[in-house]
This record gives C-alpha cells, structure tokens and sequence, in this order.
C-alpha cells in the first residue's frame, strides 16, 4: 500500500476527506452540476427513435450534426455518462462510430452500450478541448482516459498585504496579495524549502495576528530563524531587504542574490565583524542547501514541464518534472485509468488537457511521444496562461536528457506500483479464502472510535482496495449525539454508522456492492476490468471492537434494511490485548483467530492500525484545536488590535470575560457599541 499523506479538514457531515496534514479535494459535485446545466445540450429533441440501440442510434444521430466543432456525450441504459468526446467536425467524428469494423473491443463496448447522446458546438476546436478536459474531470466517464489523484500543488507565497511580509506554504485560489513561486510536486518539498529560507533570509512565517501581538521575539528569533520584524529587532526597510532578496532567489536570480551575500560577508569579515560575517556565511550555507537537495538542475532549460510515459504490465505510469527559474520543483507519478490498449500518446494527450485543467503551464511543455492535436493543445495552454506556449518532442541534447530521466522515473515507479499491486490483490485474495466472502473485495472500510473520557469524541472511517489506502475516500465524525453517554464507544458506533450508511443509501440506493465484472465470451479478460473508479458500496467492514461493537453496528445496518447487503467482521483485541492474538468476530461461525504468521492477520493489523492513528490524529486535532480556541476569536468586530488591546488590559481572556461593562470602556479603542458586543456575548452564556 502506498503511504500517500492527506489533509485535516473540519468536516461536520463528513462531507470531505481528512487526515492531519494536507490535501486537495476535487471539485464539489455542485461545480460540476452547475458548470454541465449552463451548457445547452442539444440531445436531437428526443425524437430520436427510442428502440434504436449501438450503432444504429449513433447513425440517427450522425445524420442530424453540423460540420462544426463540438463536443459530445455518450449515455447507457442508466444514463450514466459513458464518454466524453471532442470533434473538429461533430458530424465526421460521431459517423466513425457507426462503422462496425476497425475497432477496440473497449471502443466496440462502448457503441453496443450507447443508448443517448447529447452534443454541444464550440466556436473553434480550442474550445471543444477545454470543454472536453473540464468534463471528463468532473463526469469521469468510464471509457475516457481518467486522471488519478489530482491533488493541486502546493506554492510558496510571500505576502504583499502587510508592513512585514511572511513566507508561507499555500494552496488553493490565489487570493491573497502576494508573489507565488511554484508549483512544487508535494507539501512536504515546500516544507523542507521553506525552512531552508527561513535560515537563509529570516522572514517571518507567522499569521498576522500573531505578529499584531507580539511585545517580544518568540523562539524563532532566538535560533536565528526570524530577523524579528514584530518587535523591531531589525527595521522595516532593512527586513523589506531581505524579503528582496528572497524573491530574487526564488525569481532564477539566485547567482546574484548568493554573491552580494557573499560580499556583504566578506565586507564584515574584513572589518573584523565576525559575529556579523557568521550570519552571513550561515545564509550561504542554507541556499547551498536548497540547491543541493533539487538533484538535477538544468542550465539551458529556465522553466519547463516534462513529462514521461511508461506502460507495463496493464497499467500506465505518467511522470512529471516542474523546473522553474532553471530549479529542479520536484516531480509527482500518476497512474491514469487507460485502457491496455491505447498507445502511448493517446493516453498522454488526453492526460494532459486533465493536467491543465486547472494548473498553470510552463512556458515549455516538454514530451517523449507526439500526441495528437498538439497545436491546439499547445493553443488551449496559452488562453490559459495568458503567453505563449510550446509543445516539443525533443530529439537531443540537455532537454532529452531531462525528458530520459523522466522516463526512468516512469519505468521505476510503475516498478513499484505493480509490486504493490501483486501484493496487495493476494492479500486481497486472503481476505476471500479466510473470511469466505463471496468475492474478493474491491472496497473496505474500517472504522474506529477515539476520545478521552468521551471529550471531543470523534469517529473515523478508513478505505482500502486493489490500490491500497484510498485516503482521498477517508472520512471523520465528529459526535453530535447528545443522548450518547460520555465514553459510550457502542453509542457512538451507532451514531457513525448511521450516518454513514443513510447518507449511502440517499446518495446510492439499497442495491448494495455490486458484483465484480466477469469476463465475456470472445472479450479479452483485461478489457472486462471496471474502469470506474472504486465503488461506493464496501464489499466489506471491519469494526475495531468485540461482540458489543458488532452487535451495535448490525443493529443499524438492521434498521436500514441493507443488514444483509453489507459484511460486517469485528476485530476484537484478544487475549491480554496483544498483536497477533486478536478474535474475529464474523457472522453465523465461533469467534476464532489466525495463526500468527499468516499474511491475511498481518494485513487486517495493518487495516485496525491505520484507522486508529487517522481516529487518534483527527481526535488529536480537534483537541488541539479546542485548547488553543481564544474566545474573543469569536467576537463579530474583535481584530488583532482590539484584541491585544483588551488582553493588554486585562490579562488573559478570562479576566475580560468577568469585566464589568464599564471596566470595557476603559480600554483604548474600545467604543461604547464595541463594549456592550464584548459584554452581552460573555454574558449570554450563562
């Protein structure tokens, strides 16, 4: 399984995915059902004959379209969206589906599956391809080319709107006012290069509030990891030097910055400021640092995104390297959903109109295979960008070298992925035999409960398949029942699964986990494999809990009336609590346990141990977040400077919370209006 990190979010309806650190969460299905009902379809007029099916209904179709681009849509008999395509001739492109001959057996499924269509002209085929890309993002057709774990990227972002500019890490919309250095392939490449600037320019990296607060340097300070703005340790137009600097280096003008570094040392050294000149030399030494750890730094490529493809196995690996101002930014593997069947630059090419949906190009767009429409990719790139763009398939020298280590990038880890993969279908398997289940499950879910002394109780919800840890499908709950008895772990068990499981039925129905695709006569069995993404059925839960937590769970799951659709198997913690000695507790046979080498107990530890540290990280979480809550936060009109006005005052929170209405009143910037707000939100309370 892969050990990919996810965000906290603050989620009450278990709407979202969480975990402690961070994430992206694609786009609301709200987006995309507004974005789809401002398009005019035009579906024929539904006067199409109904009876008609396959190729037949396509040919109707055909007969109807423009010579005009366009994109178009493919439905089956549920009206599921089957694919999404684009034309420069609607009319040309629909009537290849109507011949019977010289296709896929993927694409041959599709047409015997058609059972509508819908089309929507663009004014040029730029337009069709943007269409298209956006779509597919949101519909995830299952015969498109799909694009997996689309996480944004992650930015530097040195803040404009303040007398001290911060440094910080930033994802999301670019609201804020600011310069934005990336994109950088993970968090955690941000993480390391943000700290490496701290060391080598001093820039604060604390919230404006904070900084409004402060009357002397914090610990950052003190390890010479903040010029400390805040309390003028250093002044304003000597720190807006430094924040210069920062932005030349991450600007490409890293030459420049490090020799007037390094002459500014050289200057206090002669003048026998060792202290000074040691400051000096410590910031050299963390640009160093930073250079260091970026591996291959191109000279003639100044900004670039490479991308490599390799296909092994039935599976495809896309890797992609970011080089900005001539910096290696990291690299990030994806695996899109592809049919075997399709070459290279097909998969590619429709890769890369996902990639940009919604991410800024570089300048150059470096490729190992033509793909078809470049130029109106390459087109599409730059309405996006606002400035040229350029797609090249480099033949020699420095830029095909970038573009053959990508590649080896690709090769090693689609390597690893199809040793996972291997790995995890025969534990899957295990799972099968063990607990015989009536097929090897494509989706898991383990849940666990956390607390102390039933204080800010949470649930958590964990999903596993073929792919490993799907942490993008993680899920937490905060408790809100407020009949459950503090500490109540079987109370609170209810609580999550019905929540969990009504939210199902609403959004899915009582069909349950539907069963695996089998192989069809005359189809190749790789061309039967779901392309869908991981169903929203578990075939299977595992409970952390013994015979009281099962009975609680099949207790709800009776009352929903899915009791027999869903198999429910608790995993209680044995004798003396011990790893390895724990029972399983499965429907209709004795409590038993496995031997304690077998595979399959290794993997359901591995399942209990990763829902208990989500449930234990997000309970963590929501700990902290409650101890460090400050009640004037939450005061309409209570800014950081009538906050640190009143805790000047006052002391601590609790002492304005006892404050006398008058007693407000004395405290500079405190109006009358502001005093009675401070007043009556104290005293509401009690």
């Amino acid at each position: 399984m892969t050990d990919e990190v996810i965000p906290e979010i603050d989620d009450e309806d278990e709407d979202f995915a969480g975990d402690e650190l961070e994430a992206d969460v694609a786009a609301e299905p709200s987006a995309a059902a507004s974005l789809i009902a401002a398009i005019e379809w035009d579906d024929g007029g539904r006067d199409v004959d109904q009876t008609l099916v396959g190729a037949e209904l396509i040919s109707e179709f055909q007969k109807r379209l423009p010579n005009s681009p366009g994109v178009y849509r493919m439905f089956d008999e549920a009206n599921e969206v089957l694919y999404v395509g684009k034309a420069k001739s609607l009319k040309k492109r629909v009537a290849s589906y109507t011949r019977l001959v010289g296709h896929t057996n993927r694409i041959m499924r599709m047409i015997r599956a058609t059972r509508h269509m819908e089309f929507v002209t663009t004014r040029t085929e730029t337009e069709a391809l943007l269409l298209e890309a956006n779509l597919i993002k949101r519909l995830r057709p299952r015969f498109n080319v799909l694009m997996r774990d689309d996480k944004s990227f992650p930015y530097i972002l040195v803040s404009d709107d303040h007398e001290a500019p911060a440094i910080f890490k930033h994802r999301g919309a670019r609201s804020r006012k600011g310069s934005y250095f990336g994109p950088f392939a993970s968090g955690g490449a941000v993480g390391r290069t943000v700290a490496s600037l701290q060391r080598a320019f001093l820039l604060r990296t604390c919230t404006d509030s904070v900084y409004e607060t402060r009357s002397r340097p914090c610990l950052l300070y003190q390890i010479k990891r903040c010029a400390g703005p805040c309390t003028r340790e250093i002044p304003l137009e000597d720190y807006q030097a430094l924040v210069n600097e920062a932005k030349g280096f991450l600007s490409g003008r890293s030459s420049q910055v490090k020799q007037g570094i390094a002459s500014a040392m050289q200057e206090a050294a002669e003048n026998l400021d060792f202290e000074r000149a040691a400051v000096f030399r410590d910031r050299l030494s963390a640009l160093a640092h930073i250079q260091g750890h970026q591996g291959i730094n191109p000279h003639g490529v100044e900004e670039a995104d490479v991308f490599a493809i390799h296909q092994e196995g039935g599976l495809t690996c896309i890797q992609v390297f970011f080089f900005r101002t001539g910096q290696n930014w990291g690299n990030r593997a994806y695996f899109p959903k592809a049919d075997s069947t399709l070459e290279p630059g097909e998969v590619l090419g429709a890769f890369l109109g996902q990639f940009y949906d919604d991410k800024p190009p570089a300048s150059l767009v470096l490729l190992p295979v033509e793909v078809e429409d470049a130029a109106i990719l390459a087109e599409a790139l730059a309405i996006k960008a606002g400035r040229r763009v350029q797609i090249a398939v480099p033949q020699r020298g420095e830029k095909k070298d970038l573009v053959d280590h990508a590649t080896a990038n690709a090769r090693e880890a689609l390597g690893r992925r199809l040793a996972e993969t291997s790995s995890q279908a025969r534990l899957l398997a295990g799972l099968k035999e063990t607990f015989a289940l009536d097929q090897v499950p494509r989706r898991i879910e383990v849940f666990d409960n956390s607390h102390i002394m039933g204080t800010n109780a949470v649930g958590a919800m964990i999903v596993a398949g073929p792919q490993g840890f799907a942490k993008s499908q993680y899920r937490k709950f905060n408790i809100k029942g407020t009949d459950i008895t503090p500490g109540d772990d079987f109370g609170m068990m209810r609580e999550v699964m019905t929540r969990r499981f009504s939210r199902l039925i609403k959004e899915h129905g009582e069909d349950g986990p539907a069963p695996a695709p089998t192989p069809t006569e005359g189809v190749e069995p790789e061309d039967t494999v779901e392309t869908a993404d991981m169903p929203a059925w578990p075939d299977l839960v595992l409970v952390d809990g013994g015979k009281g937590q099962i009975s609680a769970v099949r207790k709800i799951l009776t009352e929903l009336g899915i009791a027999d659709k869903v198999t429910t198997i608790g995993v209680a913690k044995g004798v003396d609590r011990d790893a390895g000695r724990e029972r399983f507790i499965v429907e209709g046979r004795e409590s038993f346990s496995l031997p304690p080498r077998d595979p399959v107990l290794y993997f359901v530890q591995r399942l209990r141990d990763e829902a208990h540290r989500f449930a234990i990280g997000t309970h963590r979480a929501k700990r902290k977040k409650e101890l460090t809550a400050n009640p004037l936060d939450e005061i309409g009109g209570i800014g950081p400077s009538r906050k640190r006005a009143l805790l000047h005052h006052f002391g601590t929170a609790k002492a304005v919370s006892r404050a006398a209405f008058d007693d407000l009143l004395k405290v500079e910037g405190i109006s009358a209006a502001m005093a009675k707000t401070i007043y009556d939100h104290f005293h509401e309370r009690q």
